[in-house]
């Protein structure tokens, strides 16, 4: 199924300034899958090495980090707004 994902503005000059793009799948994993193949290097990106969410990037669906649900194996619904935010530090 077809979701919109809102994309933050470091990620933008991969998806030629988009902000919101649309993307493919019936899981985050699926998703993101289907992300990299339209923006070559948005996996990069998004996961690690071992194909885990890298732990500066947050991915939530419906407000609800995956983290606490289901992580890359979270189920998407026709609907469903996701959006990738990264992680801010300071101080």
């Amino acid at each position: 199924m077809t979701v919109m994902v809102r994309v933050p503005t470091p990620l933008r000059r991969l998806t030629d300034g988009q902000d919101k793009v649309e993307a493919d799948g019936a899981n985050v994993r699926e998703i993101i899958d289907s992300l990299n193949s339209q923006f070559p290097g948005m996996n990069d990106r998004l996961r690690d090495e071992t194909g885990e969410l890298r732990t500066f990037v947050n991915i939530y669906v419906n407000g609800e980090d995956v983290r606490f649900l289901s992580g890359l194996d979270t189920t998407i619904k026709t609907g469903d707004e996701i959006s990738v935010v990264p992680a801010v530090a300071g101080g």
